[in-house]
């Protein structure tokens, strides 16, 4: 009798223990500089980061333009590893092969790692630039969606149906949004339009992360914030400081509460944080990325 009651204990153990899925949110913000984090007032990304991990000298990767970047986030390496080297990558036209490719081509992505070595994981990608997606082999994402005209309400509200939906799931939210570059592009980098931009981009987090905590998606989730690149004048791409230099932040079950601190990182680390989140054993030969020291407890 003590050991059937013993079993049921334990049963019960692991049944709480499903329930605490893994769920991880990136919030990407195109064009969001050092310059602007120090500058721009942004009380719910502080607010949302206060208990974990920040970086302001954060590298991105050369060229410090949209695609290759963000692509570096995702796969863990390099443009000269992953092959993208410009905005106009497309998997029918590019020069640079890259070192590894899965079945249609395209370089081997953390979604790809994820549905391969994480049972039960769902994955979902929200964004409102065209190209963002080019890089990246769609079959991995449980759930695409495109907002035009650099909305991304809408974007935001599907991803937390997302996350309801799949609760007792482990998660990857990726959520993207490109309207702080257009603002930088259009008007300058730390103009008031794009001040404004970056403000709006604040409060639309602010009110998703009220949401998650209303819905009780909150607690044991794991945030990241990432960018792709600085700005200087109406433009991007070089190698001033304006431009090669990001946040990055991250909080979370496991992470540090260390607040703004400093250590050696770049974009192309990020898929090596969540290889490290989602416990993944089998890194691609071909990552160059590498695990920030200091982040984890």
């Amino acid at each position: 009798m003590k050991q059937l009651s013993l079993f049921i204990i334990l049963l019960i153990s692991l049944g709480l223990g499903a329930l605490k899925a893994q769920r991880v949110v990136i919030i990407g913000l195109d064009g969001f500089s050092t310059e602007a984090y120090k500058a721009i007032k942004h009380p719910h990304i502080d607010n949302l980061f206060k208990d974990g991990t920040l970086s302001l000298t954060t590298r991105p990767v050369m060229p410090s333009v949209t695609l290759p970047n963000w692509t570096s986030h995702l796969t863990g390496s390099g443009p000269e590893e992953h092959g993208v080297t410009s905005n106009a990558w497309t998997l029918q036209n590019h020069s640079l092969i890259p070192l590894d490719k899965d079945a249609e081509g395209f370089y081997p992505s953390i979604f790809k790692q994820l549905k391969e070595q994480v049972p039960g994981v769902k994955t979902a990608f929200y964004y409102n630039w065209a190209e963002l997606i080019n890089s990246i082999n769609k079959k991995y994402i449980d759930e695409l969606s495109f907002q035009y005209k650099d909305g991304y309400d809408s974007n935001y509200n599907k991803a937390i149906s997302f996350l309801n939906t799949y609760r007792k799931d482990p998660q990857l939210i990726f959520l993207y949004s490109v309207h702080t570059d257009h603002a930088g592009h259009g008007y300058g980098w730390m103009s008031p339009q794009y001040i404004n931009a970056v403000e709006k981009a604040d409060s639309a987090i602010g009110h998703f992360i009220d949401k998650l905590k209303k819905a009780d998606l909150y607690k044991n989730t794991y945030f990241l914030l990432i960018t792709d690149h600085g700005g200087i004048n109406k433009g991007h791409g070089g190698t001033s400081m304006q431009e090669m230099q990001v946040p990055w932040a991250i909080t979370g079950p496991g992470i540090r509460k260390q607040g703004l601190t400093e250590f050696h990182n770049s974009n192309k680390n990020t898929a090596m944080v969540l290889a490290q989140i989602f416990k993944i054993k089998n890194i691609p030969k071909a990552w160059t990325g590498v695990k920030p020291q200091g982040v984890f407890k």
